[in-house]
């Protein structure tokens, strides 16, 4: 066996093992339950601006996108554009593998590959930001709610010019909207990909810490996969990424498309 062989199987018999730990996995809820109320994902950036997402979810998002090399990300829900950022950052880091592999020179004016972002209100500031940001060139964005019909229609227009699509939902958190965001999207994405459904960890938490919002325990996105699920066997839920990471803000949302 391989050097690399060998550390690929102890890094599977460690997630393996965290699987089976459910003392573990429950302290890792209430690290996430504590944490909360500091806004702790509200600390980080990307490339300089704010990403909103815990580290471990950005170290998952990025490992996600170097395996499967997507030539469209979608992401519904913007806020300051740091995820916009992370994907288009990673994309180009595919385009310069390309270039290295294939020695032809590396223009990112010719890319392919796209991360389009999709939000109810782009803040003009965001917007802004965004835009002058160095990795503007790879990020279309459309104002607007991501289950409006006539957006779900532009977005499937735009995917018909990519083959490898990967997506993930981070906006509107009610079981109704997540639900509808997933029957909308999910038959773009490429088998093999991911829907990542954020924030899923709601239905975990204690009815106070959502009390100010429209969506709670019993009306989440959890409760959205669990209910799309039940008609759409062509996903699974992709456990192991959960049991790799433990503190995060997906459980049960790593979507993978088997079929």
């Amino acid at each position: 066996m391989s050097h690399e062989s060998e550390f690929e199987s102890q890094v599977r018999s460690n997630i393996e093992r965290i699987g089976k730990d459910l003392d573990l996995q429950a302290l890792s809820r209430i690290w996430i339950r504590e944490i909360i109320p500091y806004k702790y994902a509200y600390n980080f950036r990307w490339l300089g601006q704010p990403i909103m997402q815990t580290p471990q979810d950005i170290v998952a998002w990025q490992e996600l996108i170097w395996q499967i090399k997507p030539d469209l990300i979608i992401e519904t829900g913007i806020a300051h554009g740091g995820s916009l950022i992370l994907s288009a950052s990673i994309l180009t880091m595919l385009d310069m593998e390309d270039a290295l592999n294939q020695t032809v020179p590396f223009d990112p004016r010719k890319s392919h590959r796209t991360v389009l972002g999709i939000d109810i209100d782009i803040r003009e500031h965001n917007r802004i930001a965004i835009e002058k940001h160095p990795m503007a060139g790879r990020i279309q964005m459309i104002q607007g709610s991501s289950v409006d019909k006539s957006i779900v229609d532009h977005v499937h227009e735009i995917a018909k010019d990519h083959s490898k699509i990967l997506i993930c939902f981070d906006s509107n958190h009610t079981h109704e909207h997540v639900l509808a965001e997933l029957e909308a999207y999910a038959p773009i994405v490429s088998v093999g990909s991911y829907c990542v459904v954020f924030d899923t960890g709601i239905e975990d938490l204690p009815d106070h810490l959502c009390s100010d919002r429209p969506w709670g325990k019993g009306n989440n996105p959890k409760t959205a996969v669990w209910e799309f699920l039940k008609n759409h066997d062509e996903f699974e839920i992709d456990k192991e990424i959960e049991w790799k990471l433990l503190i995060h803000s997906a459980p049960d949302g790593w979507l993978k498309r088997v079929k």
